[in-house]
């Protein structure tokens, strides 16, 4: 882990503690920076996958059709109490 001096927005700094419930300064940070790194992957997988969409690669009918799902089975329900009166 390296270590740095900044200077810091703090009414910004503030703002990201409170909307990813950090209490730190250095945790702010840190989670903030996995944040956006996470978000950008998963803008870049999207972004994939639409290409692979437009180019015919990949079916998102197909991939939508709940009918070809594997059933699940339903669980072992228990009779209701008072079911035979």
């Amino acid at each position: 882990m390296s270590r740095t001096v900044i200077d810091l927005d703090d009414e910004a700094l503030e703002a990201a503690a409170k909307e990813l419930g950090t209490t730190t300064k250095r945790d702010t940070i840190n989670t903030a920076l996995r944040e956006v790194t996470a978000r950008y992957r998963r803008l870049r997988a999207l972004e994939e996958a639409r290409d692979l969409v437009a180019e015919g690669a990949l079916d998102l009918d197909l991939l939508l059709d709940k009918s070809k799902y594997r059933p699940t089975a339903a669980p072992d329900r228990a009779p209701d109490a008072g079911a035979d009166e």
